[in-house]
């Protein structure tokens, strides 16, 4: 499995943290779910702007598909206006995931 990385500032002087969430919900996650390999998403912010968005990707092929494709800076277009600075874009491996119910449940202290 891959993950793409995408780190951003949005200005929050022109869109609200939450506003933007919506826009990228509304706009991108609907295509993102259209892409070939995409296997989820991952969005992280901070109440200043910063923020983090990871997708991940059945291949590294898939993941790379979906830049050579021009989708990735299409959706990345849908933000431009709101960016304090350009997108920065990496690229890992997925060498470990623990995302699931059990895990919750297990982190989940035990009422006595």
């Amino acid at each position: 499995m891959q993950a793409r990385v995408t780190l951003f500032e949005i200005d929050t002087l022109r869109i609200g943290l939450a506003d933007a969430l919506e826009v990228f919900k509304e706009r991108v996650l609907p295509r993102l779910h259209q892409q070939p390999g995409c296997e989820g998403v991952m969005a992280l912010e901070t109440p200043e702007g910063k923020g983090m968005l990871i997708s991940f990707w059945s291949s590294p092929e898939a993941a790379d598909e979906a830049v050579k494709s021009g989708f990735y800076d299409e959706q990345v277009g849908e933000f431009t206006m709101f960016m304090r600075q350009p997108t920065d874009r990496q690229h890992y491996e997925v060498v470990f995931q623990e995302l699931n119910a059990a895990f919750k449940a297990e982190a989940t202290p035990k009422q006595p």
